[in-house]
């Protein structure tokens, strides 16, 4: 079987409510951090700056925020779950490598540890899709009725 028909195969199996709640809660975490690099954004600056690999790179300082913002949007009322979800992979991928493993983990502002969480979750809906109370499933139903 295909990628594409497991995936469907797991989008049409009845998700909890609870899963709803979790997805929603992460699109809202998603949607406060690219508020909090839009508006503070030397943060994201110094990052870029500090590390060999990204220097190369100062044009996504631009684009972290507002993928964040946008995908946490998307991902908390379910319209285009997954593609948003793999836009976020990459970026919490950095977070947990540029920004946590060098200032550590016993840091007192550390958030290794939620950036860690974000990434199991975001994994978890790669696979899960936005459920049954998503806008995915509610244009899906209505183009093929």
């Amino acid at each position: 079987m295909k990628l594409r028909e497991h995936l469907n195969i797991i989008d049409n199996t009845d998700h909890p409510k609870w899963m709803l709640v979790i997805r929603v809660a992460l699109g809202l975490s998603l949607i406060v951090k690219g508020i909090q690099f839009i508006q503070n954004n030397t943060l994201i600056r110094e990052v870029f700056r500090e590390s060999l690999i990204l220097k190369n790179y100062l044009w996504l300082q631009t684009f972290i925020p507002w993928i964040n913002l946008l995908g946490g949007v998307f991902i908390a009322i379910g319209l285009f779950t997954r593609l948003s979800v793999l836009f976020q992979i990459p970026i919490l991928f950095g977070a947990i490598f540029f920004v946590n493993a060098k200032n550590g983990v016993y840091q007192g502002e550390s958030n290794l540890f939620f950036s860690i969480i974000i990434l199991v979750l975001l994994f978890v809906f790669i696979i899960q899709g936005g459920g049954k109370t998503s806008l995915d499933r509610a244009i899906k139903k209505k183009l093929f009725k």
